[in-house]
């Protein structure tokens, strides 16, 4: 099935998705890396507040090339999800709500998603040139010596993604290589 939608996505959004689904967002997005979720990890640690607002977000995984003249951001590819897996769960059990990147997620991951009706979506690998003209406008929020890996805000319209993990925890990633074998 086919979805378009409105950032922010909420619960009652998410639980719409289902694996496979083909979505479109438009509106606002948070970019944050390796380094970033270290930082906010950090932060929580010491009981400080988080540079973005979580409740209802979402955070695609992703550090920008440089923007050729007239664009607000280079070529923006998804990077791996596994990466970020120590510290989604606790982002999503405080209200993020959707994640974009692309790979597997963790067993621990899966069930945050299911226990926060929340939602994990791939971008496609390898195609962020293409990606990158769906984003009308790119801000560095904050970590801003981190370059590439610096929090961004981003404004994006129609910015295709697939549901991988929906909120009832059915992995497109395990269903289509048990599709795969039925057909071999």
């Amino acid at each position: 099935m086919e979805h378009k939608i409105q950032t922010p996505i909420t619960s009652e959004i998410a639980t719409t998705l289902h694996s496979g689904d083909y979505v479109y967002i438009t509106g606002e997005i948070y970019v944050a890396r390796d380094a970033a979720h270290k930082r906010m990890k950090e932060a929580l640690d010491k009981g400080e507040g988080l540079p973005i607002p979580i409740e209802n977000s979402t955070i695609y995984y992703m550090g920008p090339s440089p923007a050729r003249e007239g664009r607000p951001i280079g070529s923006a590819g998804p990077t791996t999800a596994s990466r970020m897996d120590k510290y989604a769960p606790q982002l999503l059990d405080l209200g993020m709500k959707a994640m974009i990147g692309k790979g597997k997620r963790n067993p621990e991951v899966v069930d945050a998603i299911v226990r926060n009706k929340a939602v994990y979506f791939a971008a496609i690998g390898g195609a962020g040139a293409l990606l990158s003209k769906c984003i009308k406008s790119s801000e560095v929020i904050c970590y801003d010596d981190l370059g590439a890996e610096a929090i961004r805000k981003l404004y994006v319209e129609d910015f295709p993604v697939i549901v991988v993990i929906d909120s009832a925890g059915n992995n497109l990633y395990e269903t289509a290589i048990k599709e795969f074998q039925v057909l071999n």
